[in-house]
């Protein structure tokens, strides 16, 4: 009987030595987040860990990236393997630039153009408003062509909405 007991006990001691030796997931999962947060390209990734498999989720600039990752969390002691779920960010397209032939802030210069040009058409008056002229008052079609090529070789955005045609 004492023999039984005796034996019980080694048991219990062994599982609980060999079971106290193996990491605990917990700890696993705080070592990965610790190496994933000392490089400043993996700090938006996510892990967990279950039975010593690492989990790895966020988004990567690249695959370069991605494989890094995988690299980092596999040379954590106690990761048994690794399932790499991180997706690779999309290019960022870059924006797309003013058009070439308009101007995008009128300066003094260019609304002096656009004031000499207009001068001798009588009847037409120019306001500015940001980056467009507003022209108004009562042309001829002739007129009203000479003001077009004269706003499209000065590059500037026009409003003709309150431009009327002479009768």
């Amino acid at each position: 009987m004492k023999m039984l007991q005796l034996l019980t006990g080694v048991v219990l001691a062994t599982t609980l030595f060999v079971s106290g030796c193996k990491p605990k997931d917990s700890d696993i999962k705080a070592n990965i987040e610790t190496a994933l947060k000392a490089d400043p390209m993996m700090t938006s990734t996510m892990v967990d860990v279950n039975d010593g498999v690492a989990t790895i989720n966020g988004e990567c600039k690249d695959d370069a990236c991605k494989a890094m990752c995988e690299k980092t969390v596999a040379g954590v002691k106690g990761v048994k393997s690794v399932v790499n779920n991180c997706k690779v960010a999309a290019p960022v397209a870059a924006p797309a630039a003013a058009p070439a032939s308009v101007t995008t802030m009128l300066d003094d210069a260019t609304k002096q153009k656009v004031m000499d040009g207009l001068k001798d058409i009588k009847g037409v008056t120019v306001e500015f408003e940001g980056e467009k002229a507003v022209l108004s008052g009562e042309v001829t079609k002739v007129d009203r062509m000479k003001i077009m090529q004269m706003m499209a070789s000065a590059k500037v955005q026009t409003d003709v909405s309150k431009l009327m045609d002479k009768k």
